[in-house]
């Protein structure tokens, strides 16, 4: 992650204090010592006392949205009112026309006709709604307050009884582990009609019914649109804004629905990439085949040319780990393997076909990482990351627009999408576990060769901070140029000891660390996507190694594809040497995502290794959530 460090950061004046100073108890600014020192950097005194590193984003507790009674304190119910018309009552003097209830069609006049609420009759069922206890987080209970108490039909029940339109909901909520979602969130106890003493009993069982039911509608229509979760409770490294959900406007279609469970499912997205996932889901929980282990010797390598005990179990690995299309794709060479311990050149095309698929280091050779790849995950395994997925995706817009850069963490690989032009995918270097790349959108606006790279505060203060303390002219060494108060100073004149607020950059260079060019979309977590001079990294079979900033490997062509001109552009520019920032002519979305199960181009689920430990962070989270529902229902 690389950025400018923030003026905030740059304290008012040479002798203002720093967090750092508190730290170490000073409270008075003539306590601290002076910044930039007059001196030259021999006479420094150098002091042996620690100081606080930069700490990282961190994970939280997750705790579940607090849930309250439905309160309805009165129910009233809309009456038209009009004017009575002089051309059918006799009006004197003595009597001048006034405002009177017309409830009789023949008497109202649409001019004056207008909306009054008044209290529904002591025979209303409804009334038992004021009484019935049913908890719901407090945005449903709202919308549900509203509904009732201004006069809204009852939606589950009718006649006296249970409508058939609530067997439709219960089967619905019932599905919800179909669109990724937990049944036991929206459980609903059918009402006990046969225990009731008088008809009063059965009206307010009947109403508890109701509200219950509606609550968990209510609840499901919610969790499909915008997640179960919030993502922002899970840790700092989310930034989500929730998808927005009206849910006035959803009880009311429900009141009006003559299919509620299409309204109830209309409100999962309806992309076709969920749709994907929801089919995989469904297949992976039907299949029930055991899948026996294929074992490889420990410690194992088979290159090119030998001849190996464990080429059968190689060939058997590969082809039970590939999608149908690679299959397809290699069908020749699986048909004619006969059943051989010779690693032959056919073989070798073979594995390094599916080492690429795989974003393994292609060289044929089968070792630790390739044998590693053929895991098997259980079933129960995938599904859960399919679950995940599709919570996930619920985080997302629906749809992602015609044009837009989708970022897969997990798979170490980004996607250029524009439904009019080219669509093409390479692979990324994404933050290491300690640094991670969050997860957000953005649009993308700036395309910025030859770039400075602002180091961040973080990394001066947790990695450079050591070396300039025992050779304070190390930034001047290396050719980085160091402000303060938007002067430049010398690196040498720093007292590093103090542990300053001050703007340190690389300028542009073939050493810079963001290579020749960066790709912006602002955001609170200066991330971008960028170059870089260390291109052995792309070799690697896990790239989580950058400070959290996105590293492509084909830079040029992504920075050609968002500005809309051809690569000799992007090259005229760089062969400049100037630090020049180019707008885009239209922004467009970009996705920084986190998905271990996500469908690749022919619709198939490809499946990657959790390498945030995020997916199990989320299980806490649904368990957070469901615990508190449960215990609140």
């Amino acid at each position: 992650m690389a950025a400018a460090i923030s003026a905030a950061f740059v304290p008012a004046s040479a002798n203002a204090l720093t967090l750092m100073d508190i730290l170490r108890g000073r409270d008075k600014e003539a306590d601290r010592a002076p910044v930039v020192q007059p001196q030259a950097p021999q006479q420094q005194t150098q002091r042996t006392y620690s100081v606080p590193k930069v700490a990282p984003p961190k994970y939280y507790t997750y705790k579940a949205d607090s849930m309250r009674y439905i309160a309805i304190s009165e129910i009233q119910d809309p009456v038209v009112t009009g004017s009575i018309s002089p051309e059918t009552n006799d009006v004197t003097d003595e009597q001048p026309n006034t405002e009177v209830a017309a409830l009789d069609p023949d008497t109202m006049t649409d001019a004056a006709s207008t909306e009054t609420m008044v209290a529904i009759g002591e025979n209303d069922p409804r009334q038992y709604l004021t009484d019935a206890r049913v908890k719901a987080v407090d945005d449903v209970a709202v919308a549900i307050e509203d509904y009732y108490a201004n006069g809204g039909d009852l939606i589950w029940v009718a006649d006296g009884d249970v409508a058939p339109k609530a067997q439709a909901a219960l089967d619905t909520l019932a599905d919800a582990d179909a669109w990724g979602l937990d049944p036991d969130d929206y459980t609903v106890n059918m009402p006990d009609l046969a225990l009731a003493a008088d008809d009063a009993a059965r009206e307010a069982e009947l109403m508890r019914f109701e509200l219950a039911l509606s609550a968990r509608v209510l609840t499901y229509m919610q969790d499909a649109k915008r997640g179960r979760v919030d993502p922002n409770r899970i840790s700092e490294f989310h930034d989500l804004q929730r998808n927005p959900v009206d849910l006035e406007e959803a009880i009311d279609a429900l009141g009006n629905a003559e299919n509620v469970a299409g309204l109830m499912e209309s409100y999962n997205p309806q992309s076709e990439r969920f749709q994907e996932l929801k089919t995989a889901l469904e297949e992976l929980r039907a299949d029930h085949e055991y899948v026996e282990p294929i074992v490889f010797r420990r410690g194992n390598y088979i290159h090119p040319g030998e001849t190996d005990e464990d080429v059968p179990n190689l060939i058997k690995a590969i082809k039970r780990k590939s999608t149908d299309a690679f299959i397809e794709e290699h069908a020749e060479v699986f048909d004619a393997y006969d059943g051989g311990t010779e690693y032959t050149p056919e073989l070798v095309e073979l594995v390094r076909d599916f080492q690429d698929v795989q974003g393994l280091y292609v060289d044929g050779v089968v070792g630790p990482k390739t044998i590693s790849s053929f895991d098997v995950e259980t079933n129960d395994d995938r599904a859960r990351k399919v679950v995940a997925a599709m919570e996930r995706l619920r985080w997302l817009p629906d749809d992602f627009g015609p044009r837009y850069v989708f970022i897969n963490q997990p798979a170490y690989r980004v996607y250029y999408h524009d439904d009019n032009g080219e669509n093409f995918d390479m692979r990324v270097v994404v933050g290491n576990p300690r640094n991670q790349t969050y997860f957000f959108r953005d649009e993308i606006q700036t395309v910025e060769f030859n770039p400075y790279w602002g180091l961040p505060r973080s990394i001066v203060v947790n990695e450079y901070l050591p070396k300039l303390r025992a050779n304070p002219s190390y930034f001047d060494q290396i050719g980085y140029e160091v402000s303060y108060n938007g002067r430049r100073v010398s690196s040498a004149s720093v007292n590093w000891a103090a542990a300053p607020m001050v703007d340190v950059r690389q300028p542009p260079g073939e050493r810079n660390a963001l290579g020749q060019l960066k790709i912006l979309f602002p955001n609170d977590h200066a991330i971008y996507m960028h170059d870089t001079p260390q291109k052995s990294y792309f070799k690697r079979d896990v790239r989580a190694l950058s400070h959290g900033c996105v590293r492509l490997a084909d830079p040029k062509k992504m920075a050609a594809a968002v500005l809309g001109v051809p690569q000799s552009d992007v090259d005229d520019y760089i062969a400049t040497g100037q630090n020049t920032p180019v707008d885009v002519p239209e922004q467009f979305p970009v996705y920084i995502s986190y998905f271990t199960a996500w469908p690749d181009a022919t619709g198939d689920i490809q499946y990657y290794d959790d390498v945030y430990d995020r997916d199990m962070y989320l299980d806490r989270a649904f368990a957070a959530e469901s615990k508190a529902r449960k215990a609140n229902s």
